[in-house]
């Protein structure tokens, strides 16, 4: 079993917060290298700050876009916090780097075991 730190800035703590309450299901990430090893049943450090907690991936997505994932899954799934796939799309643009990097190599969703 691997075990992978998925860190958050300072200015995401809300999402971190969400993640780990349970209200944000799906937590995404561009879909580089560094996560195509994930596996069902790997556990995930999640680190903001100080503050961190684990949990154990019970399912992963790869999507070519954020289009097709909202096909797929619903957005409030992955954002809860978002009143639309327009703002979810806007928050997406706001990581640096991440158009690229979706366009590049797609999106992974990794849902986890409550």
């Amino acid at each position: 079993m691997t075990i992978l730190i998925f860190r958050f800035r300072k200015v995401d703590k809300a999402r971190f917060e969400e993640l780990k309450s349970g209200a944000k299901e799906i937590e995404t990430r561009a879909a580089t290298v560094k996560y195509q090893s994930i596996a069902i049943g790997d556990r995930i450090k999640f680190v903001c700050g100080e503050d961190s907690f684990s949990k154990i991936v019970n399912k992963k997505y790869h999507w070519p876009s954020i289009e097709a994932m909202v096909k797929e899954i619903p957005f409030k799934k992955i954002m809860p916090h978002v009143e639309s796939v327009e703002e979810m799309k806007k928050m997406y643009v706001s990581y640096p780097g991440y158009t690229e990097k979706i366009q590049k190599f797609g999106i992974f969703g990794f849902e986890f075991k409550q």
